[in-house]
């Protein structure tokens, strides 16, 4: 029996002894907000710097294996993605003001501490791997898309056009930080508008520059408390508010704190739904193994 599919099993039978036990009393109240790992890792990225030179986005293709975007209104001789999609974990966009302010803006995956992609993943292919990055596993992908609907930043995009498609977004080059390296778009960057390092140490750089610089910026890191946190922080220029770069209020709680709390209300002293899920999600992983079994997509 596969790793995976044991771990789906001992799930289900977890859920199984809870649901004759009467433990749903444990799932009464949210659970703890979580906290980045103490070897966090992230990227901050300082609008004020990029001169959207585009270098990033090229970097990222080359080191993550990703075709060029042709499919916009430049044509084919052209790899000019308009937003992230199946073939773009990482792009700059422009923002322009009614007010004639103007300003890059780095679209890309924000590794939150508490992501909503991970949280309703019924079998975990998204989790937080080592040193917090939010990582993608194919082996375990149903192809649900709840991550889609759930991400607050609109970042999981959908290999729609392949026979065995994948969940497509940036991992933080985790297969280069692993080797000692750095994302690709931080080497790449030559202005130093997006820079890789240690969370805490990011955070502080970001508090700095707002403290010596006070009318260079919009006086906050977005991400600092955002949405529980993330470890991809922003600086945006002064006058220009981190909404109108994409960005959206969320508060200061994680996304997956609200959803959590609803269905624990839904479902205390009730954990049969609980059970079924994980049925559910072994059922789609078993009849998808299945496919790409017999179609010799996997060996």
């Amino acid at each position: 029996m596969s790793p995976t599919r044991r771990s789906v099993l001992k799930g289900i039978a977890s859920a199984a002894t809870l649901a004759a036990t009467g433990a749903p009393k444990a799932f009464a109240g949210p659970l703890p907000r979580k906290t980045p790992p103490p070897d966090a890792v992230g990227l901050l990225y300082d609008a004020t710097r990029c001169i959207g030179c585009q270098a990033c986005v090229v970097k990222c293709k080359e080191a993550n294996g990703l075709p060029p975007d042709t499919g916009t209104p430049r044509g084919v001789m052209y790899d000019a993605p308009d937003d992230l999609n199946a073939k773009t974990k990482n792009i700059i966009k422009l923002y322009k003001g009614e007010d004639g302010r103007s300003s890059f803006m780095k679209a890309q995956c924000m590794h939150c501490v508490d992501p909503a992609c991970a949280s309703v993943c019924m079998i975990s292919a998204l989790h937080k791997g080592p040193r917090g990055i939010v990582e993608w596993d194919p082996d375990k992908c149903v192809g649900c898309r709840y991550c889609m609907t759930a991400c607050p930043f609109n970042v999981p995009k959908y290999e729609w056009n392949t026979a065995f498609p994948k969940i497509v977004k940036c991992e933080m080059c985790r297969h280069l930080v692993a080797k000692g390296g750095i994302p690709a778009c931080a080497a790449a960057c030559p202005r130093e508008a997006v820079i890789f390092g240690g969370l805490e140490t990011l955070r502080a750089d970001a508090k700095g520059r707002l403290a010596r610089e006070p009318k260079r910026y919009f006086p906050k890191v977005y991400g600092d408390t955002d949405g529980g946190g993330t470890q991809v922080l922003y600086l945006s220029a002064a006058g220009i508010p981190f909404e109108k770069l994409g960005l959206p209020d969320l508060g200061d709680a994680p996304v997956p704190e609200l959803t959590e709390s609803l269905t624990h209300a839904v479902y205390q002293g009730f954990i049969a739904p609980v059970a079924l899920y994980g049925i559910l999600g072994f059922a789609v992983y078993r009849s998808w193994r299945s496919q790409r079994l017999g179609e010799g997509g996997e060996k």
